[in-house]
Order: structure tokens, then C-alpha cells, then sequence
């Protein structure tokens, strides 16, 4: 793996959930949104889980969430300059100004890497910062020079922006990589324990995981479309998911 490298997510947990198989490679993890918006007891027990983390590197920019969670349009998404569409206008103004906070954060957190792996382009199960998060990430490559990397969760609100994107060239390598068993559970004990756990319990991470890569600009290589690949349905991965639900759906 090339070095040195970083995992640049949106929330405490996003790293174990959707990114699980690199965290061994990533030379520091970078959190991006610290408080809850509006709870006040959730974002203490954040605090108190990112403190006891058994990763090395750790990076809190400490950014404040925008509270725009729910106010996506996922039938009809919008991408934007600043990541997705969002129909509430406080909410809208707080997201917008995040942005122009984390490209300025990332800016000096992502100096000198040749690596970074962020979230995917719809935002994994459908969630406007992880999109916001992907498109900093991405505004910043051409500037810093680091191959960007994703991986191909997707769920059931975020399957019509993927369909939408799928048809645009996107990526110009490819890797398939079982996920850090070892790592996650120890990861999802310390925030179950700290209160801090924001997906379901019953989540089971897949056999393997694909990362696209993204080659910076002035890389020859041809960037290739995600129409034909496969993608992770988070919905497919739960303990006690029907026999008949694929975790597994192929774009189109």
C-alpha cells in the first residue's frame, strides 16, 4: 500500500462501518463532525469514545454537525458543489458553511499524502455529510495530489443518486479486501460501551469490501464508469436479514 496515507470520515464509527478493511493501512483517521446536532448527551458520549480509540493518528477537526440528516430529497438527490441538495434552508446554510470549514481543515490535515480513503460519492446508506465529506475530499486532490479511494455500500435511500452517478467515469483501480475483523469488533465495543454506537446491532460486515480508486489529475490511465459493478446493500447485512436479501445489487 502506498504511504503515507489517511481515512478521512464524517462521524466516530463511519471508519469501523465503512471502511473496515483499510484501517490498518491508514496512517491516521481524521474525524470531521464532533457534536450532534441538537443532543447535547450523544455528543459527549462521542467525545468520551473517540478518547479511547485504539487507533494511532487520530485527527478531530471538532466541526459541529449541520442538522441536515433528514432534509434530502433521496427520491429526486441533487448533487451540488458542496455535496447534495438540501431542502431546509437553516439546514442548507449550516451545511454550505461546513463545507468551506472542511476544505480549509482538510487542506492542512491531507498535506503530503499519497493515499486517502474517504466515503463514497451517494454517501454509503444515504447520509448528506458523508456525501459532503467525499466531495471535500475530492475538491482537494487535484491541489494535494493523493489517489482517492471509496468503497461500494450503498442502501436504499442513497440506490437512486448511485444509479444517477454510475454512468460517469469514476475510477481508475480497483481493490477487493476482507474486512479488519479484529479491528472493527474492538472499534464497535469501545463506542457500544462509550453510547456512541449509531448503527444497528445487528450489523455483520461483508466476506470482502471493494475500494475504486481515483487517480489525481495527470494520471493516464482511462477512468472507468461503476455502471456493472456491484455494490454492498447495507439492508443485506444484518444478522437476521431475510434468507432471499441479497447483500449484494449490481448498478445499471
Amino acid at each position: 500500500m502506498p504511504s503515507p496515507a489517511a481515512v478521512v470520515v464524517a462521524h466516530p464509527d463511519d471508519e469501523a462501518l465503512w471502511l473496515s478493511s483499510i484501517l490498518g493501512y491508514g496512517g491516521r483517521v481524521v474525524f470531521c463532525f464532533g457534536d450532534l446536532f441538537g443532543r447535547p448527551e450523544k455528543s459527549a458520549a462521542r467525545r468520551k469514545a473517540l478518547a479511547a480509540l485504539p487507533l494511532p493518528g487520530v485527527i478531530e477537526l471538532g466541526m459541529a454537525e449541520s442538522g441536515a440528516g433528514s432534509a434530502v430529497d433521496w427520491a429526486h438527490p441533487r448533487p451540488t458543489p458542496t455535496g447534495i441538495a438540501i431542502v431546509d434552508p437553516a439546514a442548507s446554510a449550516r451545511y454550505e458553511a461546513n463545507y468551506r470549514r472542511l476544505v480549509a481543515s482538510l487542506r492542512s490535515a491531507l498535506a503530503g499524502l499519497r493515499t486517502v480513503w474517504t466515503h463514497n460519492p451517494w454517501g454509503e446508506y444515504g447520509h448528506p455529510e458523508h456525501v459532503q465529506v467525499h466531495r471535500a475530499v475530492a475538491a482537494l486532490q487535484a491541489e494535494l495530489g493523493y489517489t482517492l479511494w471509496f468503497s461500494n455500500y450503498v442502501g436504499k435511500a442513497s440506490w437512486t443518486l448511485a444509479r444517477q452517478l454510475a454512468g460517469e467515469p469514476s475510477w481508475t483501480e480497483r481493490m477487493i479486501l476482507p474486512p479488519d475483523l479484529a479491528t472493527v469488533r474492538r472499534l464497535k465495543k469501545v463506542y457500544r460501551d462509550c453510547g456512541a454506537w449509531t448503527w444497528t446491532r445487528g450489523h455483520r460486515w461483508p466476506v470482502r469490501e471493494t475500494l475504486y480508486g481515483v487517480a489525481p489529475p495527470g494520471d493516464r490511465r482511462p477512468q472507468r464508469a461503476l455502471s456493472g459493478e456491484t455494490l454492498l446493500d447495507v439492508a443485506g447485512l444484518r444478522w437476521w436479514s431475510l434468507p432471499w436479501r441479497s447483500a449484494r445489487k449490481r448498478l445499471r
